[in-house]
This record gives C-alpha cells, structure tokens and sequence, in this order.
C-alpha cells in the first residue's frame, strides 16, 4: 500500500516544539543507554527500521514514519550529531486510519541512533485542535519489521513535493 499524503516539510513552532521533544529524548537516551564504543555514523542509515508499534523507513532523500496509526515525513538524507542525534522539522498526518483526512501538520522529529537502534519522538502542532501532540519515544531497531496491526504501512513512500509542486 502507498501513502499518497506525503508533503514538504514546514518549520512552524519548532523551537517550543525542538525543546520539548529534546527534553523527553534526553531522559530516554539516558537511562542506562551506552554508546558503542566507534564513532556514529554520519547519517541515519537507509533502510527499514521496526518497532512494536512504529516503523521507519529511510530512502536516499527521504524519512517516512509511521507510529501507530499515523504517518509523517521528513528529507533526507538525515544528518547525526557526533553523539548520533538529530532534530529537524518535518510534516506529520495524524488523522491518517482508517480514513485519511489530514492535514498534513508542522512537526518537530528528534531521534538518537546507538549501535543498530533508533529511539525517535515526534512532537506534532495540531493546528486544528490548537495543541500540541507528542507522539513516542520508540524504539527502532534496522532491519527488523513492525507488526503494525490493523494500521497499513507504507513499503516504499513517494517523493516529497517540492514547493513549487513539481
């Protein structure tokens, strides 16, 4: 199944947003996580990364992102901190099952990678209910897949548009 809902990602409110996803990622990152003892990589590797209720899925451009029965999107390709972490803006759906109504939302994506583990939070700005929507922390590992249940996955996601829409 493809999602057809994917959009450019927007910058709206990230700074509020950015800090509290900051501050709930570094109390999960800090409890009894270890780095490995080599460098991170540079960027977080393509492929499909899974979870119990989320999966991420990393192409050469773009980071698409389902957690539970939600989905967002982000460019690529995905810059790591020399501590393995990122925060960047995006765009999240969370009206998306069983019937996709949208909106295509501003959201705020901050994640850590250790080893082959990704452990991601997204805060969403639902401007429609005037509040703001923390999805996560999961926990991600590459290569594994994700039993998502009832909620369809996305195997491969379309391009993100450009502003001009080409």
């Amino acid at each position: 199944m493809r999602c057809q809902l994917c959009m450019r990602p927007t910058t709206q409110n990230s700074f509020v947003i950015a800090a509290l996803l900051a501050a709930s990622l570094g109390v999960v990152t800090s409890c009894g996580v270890t780095a490995p003892s080599g460098q991170p990589p540079a960027e977080l590797a393509i492929g499909t990364w899974g979870g119990d209720t989320a999966r991420v899925i990393v192409t050469a451009n773009q980071v698409h992102v389902h957690i539970r029965c939600t989905l967002g999107d982000l460019a690529g390709p995905l810059t790591l901190d020399a501590d393995g972490r990122f925060n960047e803006s995006g765009s999240y759906v969370l009206r998306a099952y069983p019937v996709a109504v949208g909106p295509s939302l501003p959201a705020q994506f901050t994640g850590r990678v250790v080893g082959n583990r990704l452990t991601l939070a997204v805060a969403v700005n639902d401007t429609v209910e005037k509040r703001l929507v923390a999805l996560g922390p999961v926990t991600l590992v590459l290569g594994q897949n994700s039993p998502m249940g009832n909620c369809p996955v996305c195997v491969v996601p379309p391009p993100l548009r450009s502003a001009s829409g080409s």
